[in-house]
């Protein structure tokens, strides 16, 4: 079953209230948060009304928060080879 993936980009600070109604109803408060809906045409509809604030795509399955969080984390930028304790033994 496909679902919308919508972020919101744009806040809604000074926009009517009727917007930050809709927002609200699609479950976005915070900018960058990101939220799940099945595709539905009631859910279309909603993403139209917000088009301009928020970035949407079609994904396979939701993921949830702990996922999201590890697609978030940058990579470490360096990696462990060996051990240091294998580096530091001396050769016989």
């Amino acid at each position: 079953m496909p679902f919308f993936k919508i972020t919101l980009i744009r806040s809604a600070i000074g926009l009517p209230t009727k917007t930050t109604g809709v927002l609200k109803a699609l479950g976005l408060r915070k900018r960058m948060a990101t939220v799940f809906h099945p595709v539905s045409p009631q859910v279309a509809g909603q993403i139209m009304a917000v088009k301009e604030l928020v970035a949407v795509s079609e994904v396979e399955k939701a993921m949830s928060k702990a996922e999201l969080k590890a697609t978030r984390k940058p990579d470490p930028g360096y990696y462990i080879e060996t051990p240091a304790s294998e580096a530091f033994k001396p050769r016989i």
